[in-house]
């Protein structure tokens, strides 16, 4: 219900040097917008400029973000062609400042010129309901009541001119929004109360009653209403204001052997930068030299600081914890993680589920409508009406217009959105549109990728078993030399486990490998076998009870291995993916929260049963080619269900595309941003149950806030067209519409506010 806030000027930087045919995304702040009809207008002045692909209008932002090929000076000019104002953000954290500090300071405008318009209004309101004379009868009244309207005009002027400049913009653009509703209703009452008070003879006597107060009361209730308003809406953009706080003002580089601290804008990629304990990273990098533990807590949610070593990788905004480190950077300016979340957040919470076109299609058309209906109540009243109809007719069309304002309609759906998209990114979830906020909460099926979702995506040695004379070191010692050479998963793990065991490897001679059974070579003049069971069948190796064995850790879903020397059986290497330590306790609440979990893996069957059972998963798809994750995506499609996909945003790209929701799960700056619906900052299965949490309490929030407004505005236009006089002799007053109207905005953003208390934990509880 907010009217031009003259911040969406001031909060932005305006780009004078945009170039021409840019290609990506532009931020916009616009002004003068005031109600969900203003949402329709914006949006279609902008898709209407050549070489706009996408034009989403946030009204609870106040922001634009358009997508194409096309400079911001279009954007601009077609923004102010349909009557509305336009500035360029370029840089978000400044605008974000400004912004605030321009919310702040019409704020304050707003309780002064509220201040100003009840200090009129409240006295005469009192007067008349304490009995005072309102209708104009003597010379001397009309002489009260001329001074009166003259000082209720400088109120319009002082409190209510951007109600009338809005209406009049609005009118030479062809088009009608709150604005207009407020000025006709306003403005139709006072223009009338000028009649009766300077040619009372026009009207019929039982008519002449004066509505200053009502034009003056109205006013200041709506001014109050959208001070609220800004007070309370500014609450739900504190998740962008957090990560944009992430961001380090300056960064401390070491070039030709001086360190000096130099702004984070001039940090160039393959700078060496130092971070001290206690230090905001400042952006993104690998460590060259030094030891420490890092906070990444307001990136992934993960409470637990992460040890860092050289070559590990470091995201700006992190904190730096305990040791001093030097870091090459690797991605600076708007290409670090924390700047493409930010991006991301920004980008989701400026789009809109399809619940909420609904609003927007219904918006469109409100105003004209409210209009007719008005028109229609007035003939009606006229005509049909008790004496003194005129009167009657009068406050019946204002108290229409005014009741009928659709700024909670407007608000309903973006303030639950922004809310709800920045709760997901504070717990490490980001979701790339409104679309997939809603959808996401629809879901009958999830699909979990085994490796690397379920399981930690890193095999690792878990039993050594030895026959024949040979011991498990020695076992361990050969199979790995064996192995040095090969990069297959698991023979890193077996190099991984002797090096752990701090093993001396031998050279290798004549190495071969076996496609689909395994490997050979020769290790200090001995042959060496190392393979599945079937190689030991081609080689008519004898395995005595190791078969038996085999087959029990196969059970357990560990991957066993023979390694036969010179012909002999020598021991088992069994190599498992272990379960990660919280997949079992997400499962269960992705169990409890209505979806039935499916996994779907390359492994054989029983290594997929042995995981399946130990989750507590009871459906499950085994020995499938990652190129046909998709197809069995699509059959369970095709049952009926809508369907999420989890996988690492990569290898199952055709599989999350395929899905209705797509989920990239992963850890820090490995996050496959552009992969899928929903990307995971850190690597666990609680991520999906938090994102499916979230998006059940926001689109449930939502649903309240339209049920609410429509119910408001579909209600309330009869009862101020007077349905209820002529049963019960009671006609709404204009000042109540009024004040109704301006607290459902603020009532729609409490409502969604309060989604920043939710617990997503405690959803599937």
């Amino acid at each position: 219900m907010m009217n031009q806030a003259p911040h969406c000027h001031e909060s932005a930087v305006r780009s004078d040097n945009a170039t021409a045919g840019n290609e990506g995304s532009i931020h916009l702040a616009v002004t003068g917008a005031s109600c969900a009809s203003c949402v329709r207008s914006i949006e279609k002045a902008l898709s209407g400029v050549e070489g706009v692909e996408s034009a989403t209008f946030n009204l609870a932002e106040r922001e634009a973000i358009v997508n194409g090929r096309v400079d911001a000076r279009s954007l601009i000019q077609a923004v102010e062609a349909a009557g509305y104002g336009a500035s360029e953000i370029t840089d978000e954290e400044q605008a974000s400042d400004e912004k605030e500090k321009a919310e702040e300071a019409y704020y304050r405008k707003l309780l002064k010129e509220m201040a100003i318009a009840l200090a009129l209004g409240v006295p005469l309101m009192a007067y008349g309901v304490l009995g005072g004379e309102m209708n104009v009868v003597t010379t001397g009244e009309r002489l009260f009541w001329l001074l009166i309207g003259l000082v209720t005009l400088g109120v319009m002027v002082f409190a209510g001119s951007h109600f009338y400049t809005g209406a009049w913009k609005s009118f030479k653009a062809h088009s009608a929004n709150m604005d207009t509703l407020i000025a006709l209703g306003t403005g139709t009452a006072w223009l009338y109360s000028m009649v009766v008070v300077i040619a009372p003879g026009i009207v019929p006597e039982l008519a002449r009653h004066v509505y200053f107060e009502a034009t003056a009361m109205i006013i200041g209730l709506i001014d109050l209403g959208l001070a609220l308003e800004i007070r309370a809406r500014g609450r739900t953009s504190q998740a962008i204001k957090r990560l944009l706080g992430l961001q380090a003002k300056t960064a401390r580089v070491v070039r030709k052997g001086e360190e000096k601290d130099i702004p984070i804008e001039a940090v160039q990629i393959d700078d060496i930068i130092r971070v001290r304990p206690g230090e905001k990273v400042p952006v993104d990098g690998v460590v060259t030299e030094g030891h420490t533990s890092i906070d990444e807590s307001m990136l992934t949610g993960e409470p637990m600081p992460v040890e860092k070593d050289a070559g590990d990788e470091v995201v700006g905004g992190t904190l730096n914890k305990s040791g001093s480190i030097l870091y090459r950077a690797t991605r600076v300016g708007k290409e670090t993680a924390l700047a493409q979340i930010i991006a991301m957040v920004k980008q989701a919470q400026n789009s809109r589920p399809p619940i909420g076109r609904l609003a927007d299609t219904i918006s469109s058309v409100f105003v004209p409508v409210v209009m007719i209906i008005s028109v229609l109540s007035a003939l009606v009243w006229y005509n049909f009406g008790p004496v003194p109809q005129v009167a009657y007719m009068l406050v019946t069309a204002t108290t229409v217009l005014i009741i009928a304002c659709p700024c909670a309609l407007g608000l309903a759906t973006p303030m639950s959105v922004m809310v709800g998209v920045g709760k997901a990114a504070e717990a490490g979830v980001l979701i790339r549109n409104g679309g997939a906020l809603q959808q996401a909460s629809k879901l009958h099926t999830m699909v979990l990728d085994k490796t690397g979702t379920i399981t930690a995506g890193h095999p690792e040695v878990t039993e050594v078993v030895s026959r024949n004379g040979f011991g498990d070191e020695e076992l361990l010692k050969l199979a790995a030399s064996l192995e040095a050479g090969s990069e297959h998963p698991l023979a890193q793990a077996i190099v991984e486990s002797a090096q752990a065991r701090e093993l001396t490897l031998d050279s290798l001679e004549g190495f071969n490998a076996i496609a689909g059974h395994g490997v050979e070579g020769s290790v200090k003049g001995r042959a060496l076998l190392f393979g599945n069971y079937k190689l030991m069948q081609d080689r008519e190796v004898d395995l005595g009870d190791l078969r038996t064995r085999a087959q029990e850790l196969a059970a357990q879903a560990r991957t066993p291995m023979y390694l036969a020397v010179d012909g002999r059986a020598a021991g088992i290497i069994a190599v498992a993916d272990p379960v990660k330590e919280d997949s079992v306790a997400a499962i269960r609440r992705l169990q409890k929260l209505g979806l039935e979990v499916v996994m779907i893996t390359g492994d054989n069957e029983a290594t997929a049963k042995a995981v399946a059972d130990k989750v507590g998963i009871r459906h499950y798809f085994a020995e499938v080619l990652p190129d046909d994750k998709q197809n069995k995506v699509a059959q369970l499609q095709q049952q009926g269900k809508l369907v999420g996909m989890v996988g690492d945003g990569i290898n199952d790209a055709p599989a999350l595309a395929q899905a209705d929701v797509g989920f990239a799960i992963g850890t820090g700056t490995d996050v496959a941003i552009e992969s899928a619906d929903v990307t995971l900052m850190r690597g666990s299965l609680h991520g999906i149950a938090d994102a499916i949490a979230i998006s059940k309490a926001t689109l449930r929030n939502i649903k309240q806030n339209l049920f609410g407004a429509f119910v408001y505005n579909v209600l309330g236009i009869p009862f101020a067209a007077g349905v209820l006089y002529p049963f019960v002799g009671i006609l709404l007053n204009p000042v109540i519409a009024g004040a109704a109207m301006a607290f459902s905005s603020v009532t729609v953003v409490t409502n969604a506010n309060r989604l920043r208390l939710f617990k997503p934990q405690e959803e599937s509880a």
